[in-house]
């Protein structure tokens, strides 16, 4: 067993054990799955959206996560102000800009959020980083099209412009800040055919940043993690629907013995 596979072990037991209060604004799709996934990894979700008590629950969540995709204005103006509160409060932010350039209020929106905001992470696949930060890559709704780039690349160009540790999640999930780059192995093609799974793991990030300060490695340990419960769940089902609910079921049965083993973490 490798020392990064039994740190990661080690961190599912430290979210557990802390139990952390992770605040979603999130989109109207996905609140009940993200909730229960929240609760069945062992963290305490709370969705608050009001813009009169989010600068208040976000200064006593352990992170705050901003999902766009179900965007509106008011809800902007609800990220915004919780975002600004959990920076001011020293809470972690994680960003998951959904959809950025599918339409031009979506990458408006992204780029505002990583200009006024502090962020300790950022996810989304390489068309929603790449439309962040200004590089040219297909997107197709609020999934990422083909591209030719080099995912890595564009994970450590990210980082240094958005001054952030950015992640980017695929076939091969990549992690990068100015100092590590971690890439991931771990999950399944089945993953894709939910609604809600990348959002999930977005907040899932956000619990493990909740409880350890090494933000790459903590975004490195929830990546593995959950593509760990997704080979599991995996293992009994053979369709989206079923799939859905086994990944629930494995968030809340995966074990640190299930990561150590299974872990496929690599650090650069």
């Amino acid at each position: 067993m490798s020392d990064i596979n039994q740190q990661v072990a080690d961190l599912l037991t430290k979210v557990r054990e802390a139990n952390p209060l992770i605040h979603n604004i999130t989109n109207v799709v996905v609140t009940n799955y993200t909730a229960n996934g929240l609760l069945a990894l062992g963290a305490s979700p709370v969705m608050a959206y009001a813009v009169e008590e989010v600068a208040d629950m976000a200064k006593i969540a352990g992170a705050l996560v901003l999902n766009m995709g179900t965007l509106t204005s008011q809800t902007v103006e609800a990220m915004l102000v919780a975002a600004k509160s959990a920076n001011e409060n020293g809470v972690p932010v994680i960003f998951d800009p959904v959809g950025a350039g599918a339409t031009p209020y979506r990458t408006e929106v992204a780029r505002r959020i990583v200009k006024e905001i502090k962020l300790a992470l950022i996810r989304g696949n390489a068309a929603e980083i790449a439309h962040v930060v200004g590089e040219a890559w297909e997107i197709k709704g609020v999934d990422a099209g083909v591209g030719t780039g080099d995912v890595e690349e564009l994970a450590r160009k990210a980082s240094k412009q958005l001054h952030t540790v950015v992640v980017i999640t695929g076939e091969v999930d990549v992690v990068a800040s100015s100092t590590v780059t971690y890439t991931v192995h771990n999950g399944d093609k089945m993953l894709t055919q939910v609604t809600g799974t990348g959002c999930l793991l977005t907040s899932i990030l956000g619990a493990f940043a909740a409880v350890e300060k090494n933000i790459p490695l903590a975004a490195a340990a929830g990546l593995t993690v959950y593509g760990v419960a997704a080979q599991i769940a995996r293992q009994t089902v053979s369709a989206p629907g079923s799939f859905q609910i086994a990944l629930l079921d494995s968030l809340y049965e995966v074990t640190e013995a299930h990561v150590a083993e299974m872990a496929q973490i690599t650090m650069k």
